[in-house]
């Protein structure tokens, strides 16, 4: 059974820092790419970053790049999202998911399949 947890969500000021953790387990495949998504109130679930499994390639939507980063230790089934400089518009639920069979990296919600239960994250002063 496909399992994808996160963690490390939590109340930050703005210009803080956070890292998420995705540990996943229960594939039978190892050719899926892991991506990041975030969902405000109100507004549609977008991708914020991916990375490959194959050769560790990444994807960043334009908002992020140059303040987060993303990471995977293959050995622990667990892929990482640095967050720095964080924002009041970086506010969502972050959610990893496991990319579909033949998608590399994609930031595209619709190319996943697999995805945790979300973790909260709230920029404020």
């Amino acid at each position: 059974q496909v399992q994808l947890v996160e963690s490390g969500g939590g109340l930050v000021q703005p210009g803080g820092s956070l890292r998420l953790s995705c540990v996943a387990s229960g594939f039978t495949r190892n050719d899926y790419a892991i991506g990041w998504f975030r969902q405000a109130p109100g507004k549609e679930r977008e991708g914020v970053s991916s990375i490959s499994r194959r050769d560790g390639s990444t994807l960043y939507t334009d908002s992020v790049k140059g303040r987060f980063t993303i990471s995977r230790d293959n050995v622990q089934n667990t892929v990482y999202l640095q967050m720095n400089s964080l924002k009041p518009e970086d506010t969502a639920v972050y959610y990893c998911a496991s990319s579909k069979w033949g998608v590399d990296d994609s930031l595209h919600p619709g190319e996943y399949d697999y995805w945790g239960q979300g973790t909260q994250v709230t920029v404020s002063s």
